[in-house]
């Protein structure tokens, strides 16, 4: 097997990325896990973390497509760089004095591979775990009722086609 020799560091005095933000799921637990990880490392270039699809998210992006923010990782530059996936996360070993180095091997054609497979693998445990999880989110039954942990059951009737509405079912 052979490899792309890593490079050496590329002068982040000159490099026009001063701060990164990383727009992270507060309600997943590998999401929490990575965000205090990350804020425990030596950072060569500043991150801050944000929730994704948080006002204040919605406040400083009102570009982004805040859904999808929830969906994949996103790392939004000082200067509006936008990062997802695999490039998010490279972007974010390349700001960390330890991982800098694997970075720059993550981000060579063979290096870029194995990190979209790393995304995938982590978006798809994430998936896993949000069928398992019960109380962390809202519920819907189909016939018009939701669960959401905070309001209780709410019923929101379905519409009216053909002119006929189903009466509201009970619980």
């Amino acid at each position: 097997m052979t490899g792309t020799p890593a490079t050496g560091d590329r002068d982040a005095a000159s490099v026009p990325v001063l701060g990164l933000t990383v727009l992270y799921d507060p309600n997943c637990s590998l999401c929490a896990f990575l965000k205090k990880w990350l804020a425990g490392q030596s950072q060569l270039v500043p991150l801050r973390f944000v929730p994704a699809g948080s006002e204040e998210a919605a406040r400083s992006y009102p570009r982004l497509d805040h859904r999808a923010t929830l969906d994949e990782i996103t790392v939004v530059g000082d200067a509006g760089q936008v990062y997802q996936g695999a490039a998010a996360w490279i972007v974010t070993l390349w700001a960390l004095r330890e991982y800098r180095a694997l970075a720059h091997r993550l981000s060579t054609p063979t290096g870029a591979r194995l990190a979209r497979g790393a995304t995938l693998a982590a978006a798809k445990w994430r998936e896993a775990q949000a069928r398992r999880r019960w109380g962390g989110g809202a519920y819907e039954w189909g016939d018009g009722w939701s669960y959401d942990p905070v309001a209780g059951w709410t019923f929101e009737p379905p519409a009216c086609d053909g002119g006929g509405c189903p009466a509201v079912p009970s619980r």
